[in-house]
């Protein structure tokens, strides 16, 4: 694998734990609220898998866990021989994902120690996002639900693309879902610059259209 970027102490991408960070470059959707939105359209130099993998190495006095993200992450096939890799160098790894390969997920299900799928939206405005069907999705959001391996569904809180209609339908597609998180808009670097001109929803904003989610055991905030 090639990588964009790596960034080697993260204390918030991966739940209570340490870690370094990958990027993977390029994507299959194209979300107007993405901060990550360069890796789109990605250019040398990358860092070659030998060298990030001899970084990663060096770092395990400081992280004990790796998150691989993007861009996305599972439109690479050597992803799940990657991610061998790192277990068999003892790392506990996470996955970002938008859930649109999922056969390249369940491929990598055994090298997970955590997942976080984005459901953006409700599925009717995936078109917004470049997505022709949202098939893949649900087959992605099936196959977390069914395994053992520890995971959450997330939602950024854009206004106007997620309203209090559309969480109370991402809420009945994962119903059952072990976690749901419900994070906060940032308005800046975003891929289409009129979104910096969209005030994000206040904190009591989210924690009332939270309430709206129901059958999913734990709802968490993050604003």
């Amino acid at each position: 694998m090639k990588f964009s970027a790596l960034q080697k102490t993260s204390l918030i991408d991966f739940p209570d734990r340490v870690a370094s960070v990958l990027f993977t470059p390029g994507c299959n959707l194209h979300c107007p609220f993405c901060h990550n939105w360069r890796l789109l359209y990605p250019k040398p130099p990358f860092l070659q898998e030998e060298t990030a993998l001899e970084i990663l190495e060096s770092r395990k006095n400081y992280v004990d866990a790796v998150v691989i993200t993007g861009g996305e992450p599972t439109i690479h096939d050597d992803l799940p021989d990657f991610l061998r890799k790192l277990k068999d160098k003892k790392f506990i790894v996470k996955l970002d994902t938008n859930g649109f390969c999922p056969s390249v997920l369940k491929e990598c299900m055994p090298y997970l120690d955590y997942v976080a799928l984005d459901v953006k939206t409700r599925l009717e405005k995936y078109a917004w996002l470049g997505a022709k069907c949202v098939t893949p999705l649900l087959c992605a959001i099936r196959t977390l639900k069914a395994g053992k391996v520890e995971h959450e569904f997330r939602t950024t809180m854009v206004p106007g693309l997620v309203e209090k209609e559309d969480i109370v339908a991402i809420g009945d597609l994962l119903k059952g879902a072990r976690a749901f998180a419900l994070q906060q808009f940032n308005s800046e670097n975003t891929m289409d610059c009129s979104l910096g001109l969209i005030k994000p929803y206040s904190v009591e904003r989210i924690v009332e259209l939270a309430s709206a989610v129901r059958d999913i055991e734990n709802v968490i905030i993050r604003a």
